[in-house]
């Protein structure tokens, strides 16, 4: 069976793009930047997408490009007779746990979005916006039905294909993600005491800087939103093209990423400060701060529909993005149809992000990870070992397994006056910091 294939260049970028662009970027960025300081955490994180996501993204696609196969698939035919391919596996199992969870993140914002449009959030609930996100999540069933319905979006598009699933819904949703965000951003920066939000944003606390944890968390933002070590990248690289040169699809796909996570700050800062909320309320920013906030705003129940539109869109192209991981693997392996597997696949997921839900009702007890909830801590398994440990792997292989001469023609970057500086972050950079992350994130720095 002749592997699909991405109908043009521009299809993988927003794919790509769409991947890395999710709740990590809308949700998460928020969040870690409100507790570390705005302005000094942003200049970090930039820094460390630009001098370490990005090689380590031309990384992963080269290495799929390469092997045109799946996450396990490649390390297998790249290093043939050796136990690489089994660092394969943290890919295949991080995408199972985090879709699980991520899923029922993304049905919550399913059923804010269907709130707005009826117009039930348009003015506070009766139990206050906090009262009602507890009652929702903390409910057997509601929140189940909304992940079963996301997780169907998500198994749909896989099942149409690369080509006429995967880039065709993600050339929709990138460009409108793009301008719902910057309406947004508009408005948000249209209200009284915007400035402050800009100022917190924008304007670097340097006396943050002495605080070592400030670095872990951009590197670690940094890491996580361009969906590095998961497979993703490497998979949907699997798709190109050999002519489809990598270094500038890269660049774009690190640039737009990071221009996402600075549009979703510009849209939640500026309105947090013009209402007087504080910045570092943490994960509950998005589904009790913002609606509070948008019930005070001109127009706010409108505001709140696009904005909850904006993070379906952004959920659903990454959720796309993980799904295919296992289902690229399983197609091979088992010789299954596209449809097949991406429905088994998706089905497994769901089954899990049941346990996730429940774990904030009826299991709301149980907590596998110290006091680690479910969803806790599948996402402390996924994002502090499994991705750092697939990331490494991946730096690993093309740092020290391959040769020189093979990485520079494998990443287009043999003429390139950048290509030794490449190599040298991919080689000993890299995995470095990876190690430093990893080894801070399960408490041993």
């Amino acid at each position: 069976m002749a592997r699909e294939k991405w109908g043009t260049k521009l299809g993988f970028m927003l794919a790509a793009m769409g991947s890395a662009v999710g709740l990590g970027n809308i949700w998460r960025f928020s969040f870690v930047a409100g507790n570390n300081g705005g302005g000094a955490f942003l200049i970090l994180y930039l820094l460390f997408v630009l001098i370490i996501g990005v090689p380590l993204l031309l990384t992963e696609v080269s290495i799929g490009r390469k092997a045109e196969s799946d996450v396990v698939g490649s390390f297998k035919k790249l290093a043939p007779g050796t136990p690489w391919y089994l660092t394969g596996f943290f890919g295949i199992a991080s995408a199972f746990l985090i879709l699980s969870f991520y899923a029922v993140v993304a049905g919550w914002a399913m059923f804010y979005f269907w709130n707005y449009l009826n117009g039930s959030f348009f003015a506070q609930p009766a139990a206050g916006y906090e009262g009602a996100f507890g009652q929702f999540i903390s409910h057997t069933w509601h929140p189940i039905a909304w992940t079963a319905f996301f997780m169907i979006l998500t198994i749909v598009i896989v099942l149409s294909g690369v080509k006429k699933g995967i880039e065709l819904a993600n050339k929709i949703f990138m460009p409108m993600l793009a301008l719902i965000l910057i309406v947004l951003a508009f408005f948000s920066l249209s209200l009284d005491g915007a400035s402050e939000g800009l100022k917190f944003l924008f304007t670097p606390d340097w006396t943050a800087l002495s605080n070592p944890s400030i670095y872990i968390a951009a590197l670690g933002q940094a890491f996580f939103s361009l969906s590095l070590g998961m497979g993703a990248m490497l998979t949907y690289g699997s798709y190109l093209k050999k002519e489809n040169k990598l270094p500038s699809a890269t660049l774009g796909i690190g640039l737009m990423d990071t221009f996402f996570a600075v549009i979703s700050g510009i849209v939640i800062f500026p309105a947090v400060f013009a209402f007087g909320i504080d910045p570092s309320s943490g994960p509950p920013l998005v589904f009790i701060t913002l609606p509070s906030i948008f019930e005070q705003m001109p127009l706010g129940g409108m505001v709140g529909l696009i904005f909850f539109f904006a993070l379906i869109l952004a959920s659903l192209s990454s959720s796309v993005s993980i799904l295919e991981v296992p289902t690229a693997y399983f197609m091979r392996v088992f010789g299954w149809s596209r449809f097949a597997t991406s429905t088994v696949m998706g089905s497994i997921m769901f089954v899990m992000g049941i346990a996730v839900s429940l774990g904030f009702g009826v299991w709301s007890g149980v907590t596998p990870i110290g006091e680690r909830n479910i969803l806790d801590s599948m996402d402390y398994i996924a994002s502090n070992i499994l991705l750092p440990l697939g990331g490494l792997s991946m730096a690993l292989l093309v740092g020290w397994y391959f040769k020189k001469s093979e990485a520079l023609e494998a990443t287009d970057l043999t003429s390139s006056p950048i290509g030794s500086t490449w190599f040298t972050i991919v080689k000993w950079v890299a995995p470095i910091l990876i190690i430093m992350i990893f080894l801070n994130k399960i408490g041993i720095i």
